[in-house]
């Protein structure tokens, strides 16, 4: 029988600390069991120094599921299902901004796990937020008008063209990108296919709009849905501490993030594998 986990809650919505185990290895079903419960209960699950290599961390991924790979991010020479996001003076962040990774296509990410390979020696920090507490923070009036609602991901909203026309060859790249990823409407509150509990589902990086509502209804409303789900209550801050090896595992499907972009001229390098998701869908509940 496998040893448990050790589970520290950082706050009582969203996230956690998990020790007593190693991720470069094969998991055992205990442990696999024990991690999938954990990341439903806390959301995003935080590991302090686990050296992991691009072939390791895509093995860890594909225990989860199928993988994505990026349209326009760099990966890593080993393993092309993991992203390299490289910032620094001459490439800084496009990440700053609250975002659910990759919600413009039609099965956005189930989770995503991230590691750290090279940190500033200050700030960088990354912030996460709870699309359940959110939507439980609302009025049930205001739940049921959206329940139902759909909005509009765009790809274009966090990618761009002046940013990816460096060169002919990132500008090809980008147009093929835009072309597979034409906008597409998902619920704007999805049922978790799990847990079954609600979750807001509309983020500033790829939502444009509630195409059901007119302009300025949508507009406004989603500003505020904007601002609520990153009300600091429904927040949890992982503090990276200039430690390279870090990892966090998060539910894609419940969660929006930040990365902290304050710690230019300095870099930061971090590897990420996405594992593909299903089709978001909402569901009265019973």
């Amino acid at each position: 029988m496998s040893n448990s986990l050790h589970i520290t809650p950082l706050g009582p919505h969203i996230g956690a600390e998990i020790s007593g185990i190693s991720l470069a290895g094969p998991l055992d079903e205990g442990q696999f069991a024990q991690l999938q419960q954990a990341l439903l209960t806390h959301q995003v699950l935080f590991f302090r120094d686990q050296p992991i290599n691009p072939r390791q961390q895509r093995a860890l991924a594909n225990r989860f599921g199928d993988l994505h790979i990026h349209p326009v991010y760099p990966h890593a020479p080993e393993a092309e299902e993991i992203i390299v996001l490289d910032t620094h003076d001459d490439n800084p962040p496009d990440n700053d901004n609250w975002h659910t990774d990759v919600t413009f296509i039609e099965t956005p990410p189930a989770l995503a796990i991230l590691a750290a390979k090279q940190l500033p020696p200050v700030g960088g920090d990354t912030l996460w937020a709870s699309g359940i507490a959110a939507f439980e923070g609302l009025s049930p009036r205001l739940q049921q008008l959206l329940a139902g609602l759909e909005a509009e991901h765009d790809f274009t909203k966090s990618f761009p063209a002046h940013r990816h026309n460096a060169s002919p060859a990132e500008y090809q790249r980008w147009q093929e990108a835009a072309a597979r990823n034409p906008p597409l409407r998902h619920p704007v509150v999805r049922t978790h296919p799990l847990s079954g509990r609600q979750a807001l589902f509309v983020n500033e990086g790829f939502t444009t709009r509630l195409p059901e509502l007119p302009a300025q209804e949508s507009e406004a409303l989603l500003a505020f849905l904007f601002r609520h789900v990153t009300k600091p209550e429904y927040q949890v801050r992982w503090r990276w501490r200039w430690r390279e090896h870090d990892i966090a595992i998060w539910d894609n499907r419940v969660t929006q993030h930040y990365a902290n972009a304050d710690y230019l001229p300095a870099r930061r390098v971090m590897h990420r594998a996405t594992v593909l998701g299903d089709k978001p869908f909402w569901r009265a509940p019973a």
